[in-house]
């Protein structure tokens, strides 16, 4: 009788270790999920002058145009992300996805335009999407005088022909 008590009270002492992890693991993962923050242009009114000078300079890079927030694409087809910038002088664009850098490579190509004496304009494109191109991606413009930055979310969907 004793060793049945003791082997129920092990079982029981397992069933809530596995509960008891299962419910820790849950809570964590809902903290840390999204460890990318969403870029929102970078505008208004800040406290000490120096930094209202620079993110409000008339010369600084400023992203005239850019690609939808959300978007949803189809697995195996092509995605396209634009970003136009201006400032003097002329800004740099530079592509992150998931807050690191990203470069061109077989499937994914990065055009740019040079547009007049303080215009650039940038596109990226991959082909075909995977799954793992899902996330978000953000389009950074930046000059001597200030930076500017838009974030676009993506996620994928099946098309059934």
């Amino acid at each position: 009788m004793l060793v049945k008590r003791a082997f129920i009270a092990t079982i029981l002492l397992l069933i809530w270790l596995v509960a008891w992890s299962e419910a820790r693991r849950s809570r964590t993962r809902s903290r840390t999920k999204s460890k990318v923050q969403i870029g929102l242009p970078i505008t208004g009114k800040y406290r000490d002058p120096e930094s209202d000078q620079y993110y409000n300079n008339n010369d600084g890079a400023k992203i005239l145009l850019a690609s939808h927030f959300d978007l949803e694409y189809v697995l195996g087809h092509k995605i396209a992300f634009l970003c136009t910038a201006k400032g003097t002088p002329r800004p740099h664009i530079t592509w992150f996805k998931d807050g690191t850098e990203i470069f061109a490579h077989h499937y994914l190509h990065i055009h740019e335009w040079l547009i007049g004496e303080d215009r650039v304009k940038s596109k990226i494109e991959i082909d075909p999407a995977t799954q793992m191109d899902a996330g978000v991606y953000e389009c950074t413009a930046d000059n001597m005088y200030s930076i500017d930055r838009r974030s676009f979310k993506t996620d994928f969907s099946i098309a059934f022909d």
